[in-house]
């Protein structure tokens, strides 16, 4: 399963493919790290502002890798209970990796609004954009956030999505866009050629100098 070369490959397809852009006003959101130089390739096409929505994964404890939630900006909380109990994660345990994840993103968002400031949401779409999504959990904490920041429609856009999240996810926004929903997935990494680590420094340059 190898859909796209680079994290900028789908740009054209997730550009064209939400409804009723036009007139929108949209403003592209991504979520740091992976999805930023995805939604910056997105915000270029569209000639639309570029934004990001910082949210952290809850990883259970034993592998870090499977999310059990994510929190965002503005106090949102995501808890998926179906994985904290297949694996035995009780209520303080959860508390505790929520609230060291919560640290870690006060930290990145200052990082990041220096790059730069929040671009006003209210009566626009905000696109919010990744670069893939297994679970769904930091996605939805994403939707919740620009919702809660007073978007009037939120549109969720990827290159690629395990089904299964693909059907959580529809009913949490207006608009879902996927390019690619395999049914053989495993993993987001699997979907690109070069799926290499964004750094905190570029997911910075990007957001410093993106459409604005």
């Amino acid at each position: 399963m190898r859909w796209f070369r680079d994290r900028a490959d789908p740009r054209r397809q997730l550009a064209g493919r939400p409804a009723h852009l036009p007139g929108a006003h949209p403003v592209v959101v991504g979520l740091p790290r992976g999805g930023v130089p995805v939604a910056a390739e997105v915000a270029a096409a569209l000639g639309a502002p570029l934004d990001v929505v910082v949210v952290r994964k809850l990883g259970v404890p034993a592998r870090p890798e499977v999310a059990m939630g994510a929190v965002g900006e503005g106090g949102v909380l995501v808890a998926d209970d179906e994985v904290r109990a297949l694996a035995g994660v009780g209520a303080a345990e959860f508390a505790d990796v929520a609230q060291r994840e919560r640290r870690e993103l006060e930290r990145r968002a200052s990082l990041l609004r220096r790059a730069r400031p929040r671009v006003p949401l209210p009566g626009r779409t905000a696109l919010v954009v990744d670069d893939g999504i297994a679970t769904g959990a930091t996605a939805r904490a994403a939707c919740q956030v620009v919702r809660a920041q007073g978007a009037a429609r939120v549109v969720l856009a990827v290159p690629v999505c395990a089904p299964r999240a693909a059907g959580r996810l529809r009913a949490e926004v207006d608009e879902l866009v996927v390019v690619a929903t395999p049914g053989d997935f495993s993993a987001v990494g699997r979907a690109y050629v070069d799926f290499a680590p964004v750094t905190e420094q570029q997911v910075v340059d990007l957001l410093a100098r993106g459409p604005a």
